[in-house]
C-alpha cells in the first residue's frame, strides 16, 4: 500500500535553490534575509527559483543561529481608524522593503491585557516593536525595556519614552484648534471625544485653551471608542437645545464631525454660521462632505515611515541617538465648516 504523500517542498534546500537560479547560496540567503544587499536582477532571478520549487526558508532555524527572526511586531488599537491604517500600510511596506514581516496584533481600547498581548508577543521573539502609545503600567514598561529589541512608540509624547519616539502632542494640537476658533470670534464651544486617552487628550488641550481665554463650554461629552458617525449624530441631538449664538464644535475625529454636521443639517442648524465644526484627521469624507469640513491633519504615513526608519537603523547595529525622539508636526485644513 503506498505511503502518505511526499511533502516535496520539504525537501528542496536553499542550496538547490542557488543551482536553478545559477547563484551562490549565500546570495540566496541574502535575498531572504538582506535584499538591500542584492541587486534586483539577481533578486528576481533568485525569487523566481524560489517560485519555482517551492522553497520555504526555515526561518525558525535561521532565527536561532543568527538570534534574529526577520520578524518585528506592532502593536495598534485598530486597523478601522483610516489614519491607523495608512501608518500601518507604510511601516509594513518599509519594513518588508528590508525584508522584515510585521506580525500585526490589534488592542483595542479598552483594558484587555496589553501586558499579556506584550508578553505573548515577546514569546514569538520579534527583533523589534512598534507600540502605540507612550504611557504604560510600569511592569509593560519594564518588560519592554528588559527585552533587550528596539522599542519605538507611537502616537504619543513622553519625557522618558523606552526606547525610540515618534509622537504627536495631543493637548498642543487641541489647544491650536480652541486658538483658531477664537480668533474667529467665537466665545461658545463644545467637544466631542471619545474616551481613549489621545482623544481625551486633544479635548482637554480645547477646553482648557478655551476656559483660559474667557470662553464658555457647553458640553463636552466623553464618547465611546472608536468613534463612529452614530456617536456623533447622538452627541449632536443632545447640544442642538443648547445653541444660542455661533458655537464652535471640536471633534476628536473626523468620524464624530461627519455625524455632527449630518445630524445639524437634519435639525436645520446652518454650519458654519451657527455651528463652526472642526475634526481631526484629514480623512477623506471630510474633504468630499457638503460642506467640506475644517479637520486637523496628520501624516499617518509619515509616521509609519518614520518609525519604521527608526527601527531599521538599529537593527543595523547603529547605537541610539537623541533624534530616535520625534515630535510628528500637525496643521490646520481649514475648510467651510468655519
Amino acid at each position: 500500500m503506498p505511503g502518505p504523500a511526499r511533502d516535496t517542498r520539504s525537501s528542496v534546500k536553499l542550496s538547490d535553490v542557488a543551482a536553478a537560479a545559477g547563484v551562490a547560496p549565500m546570495t540566496v540567503s541574502r535575498v531572504i534575509n538582506t535584499p538591500d544587499r542584492v541587486s534586483p536582477h539577481t533578486a528576481a532571478r533568485v525569487r523566481a527559483a524560489i517560485e519555482k520549487l517551492g522553497y520555504v526558508p526555515n526561518m525558525v532555524a535561521g532565527g536561532l543561529s543568527s538570534r534574529r527572526s526577520r520578524m518585528v511586531a506592532a502593536i495598534v488599537p485598530t486597523i478601522a481608524h483610516p489614519m491607523f491604517a495608512e501608518m500601518v500600510q507604510h511601516f509594513t511596506d518599509t519594513m518588508r522593503g528590508a525584508g522584515y514581516q510585521v506580525m500585526l496584533s490589534l488592542s483595542g481600547y479598552g483594558d484587555f491585557g496589553e501586558l499579556d498581548l506584550v508578553r505573548g508577543l515577546l514569546a514569538r521573539r520579534p527583533d523589534a516593536m512598534l507600540v502605540t502609545g507612550a504611557d504604560h503600567a510600569a511592569p509593560l514598561r519594564q518588560m519592554l525595556t528588559e527585552a533587550g529589541i528596539p522599542v519605538v512608540e507611537i502616537w504619543d509624547v513622553s519625557p522618558q519614552p523606552v526606547d525610540m519616539l515618534v509622537g504627536l502632542d495631543h493637548v498642543q494640537a487641541g489647544a491650536a484648534v480652541g486658538a483658531f476658533f477664537l480668533a474667529k470670534g467665537i466665545r461658545e464651544f463644545a467637544a466631542f471625544a471619545a474616551s481613549d486617552a489621545r482623544a481625551q487628550a486633544r479635548r482637554r488641550g480645547f477646553t482648557d485653551a478655551v476656559r483660559q481665554a474667557g470662553g464658555t463650554v457647553l458640553a463636552d461629552p466623553v464618547l465611546p471608542a472608536p468613534s463612529t458617525i452614530t456617536a456623533g449624530r447622538q452627541a449632536m441631538g443632545a447640544l442642538a437645545a443648547a445653541l444660542t449664538c455661533r458655537t464652535g464644535l471640536f471633534c476628536s475625529s473626523d468620524m464624530l464631525a461627519f455625524g455632527a454636521i449630518t445630524e445639524a443639517r437634519m435639525r436645520g442648524i446652518d454650519v458654519p454660521s451657527q455651528l463652526s465644526v472642526c475634526g481631526f484627521g484629514n480623512f477623506e469624507l471630510g474633504a468630499t462632505n457638503e460642506p467640506p469640513f475644517t479637520t486637523v491633519s496628520v501624516e499617518g504615513a509619515e509616521i509609519g515611515r518614520t518609525a519604521a526608519g527608526f527601527l531599521l537603523r538599529r537593527l543595523s547595529g547603529a547605537p541610539a541617538r537623541d533624534d530616535d525622539r520625534v515630535h510628528v508636526p500637525f496643521r490646520i485644513v481649514e475648510r467651510a465648516s468655519t
